[in-house]
């Protein structure tokens, strides 16, 4: 079911209801998820995807910089826990 400018509601054979955004980068097809339908509702889903299409629309992978930024948030977890780990021991 398509929701305009690429944006798609994907039904698996599971029954999942997924918001999908196929796109192309390098000339390689790349997939970017949304989220689950209901939990995301249409308009939630079409605010991320709008920014995503602004990413490409500057050269960059929107993909590529979403996991960037989950990678930047590990580290930035793991830089915390070291520090509660050599202020807790004596």
């Amino acid at each position: 079911m398509a929701d305009g400018g690429g944006l798609c509601l994907i039904v698996k054979p599971s029954g999942a209801k997924l918001w999908l955004w196929r796109y192309r980068f390098d000339g390689i097809e790349k997939n970017m998820s949304f989220g689950e339908h209901p939990v995301v509702g249409p308009k939630d889903a079409r605010e991320p995807h709008l920014a995503a299409k602004k990413l490409l629309a500057a050269g960059i992978n929107p993909m590529g910089e979403r996991k960037a930024e989950a990678e930047a948030k590990r580290e930035e977890v793991k830089a915390l826990q070291r520090e509660t780990d050599s202020s807790i021991r004596p």
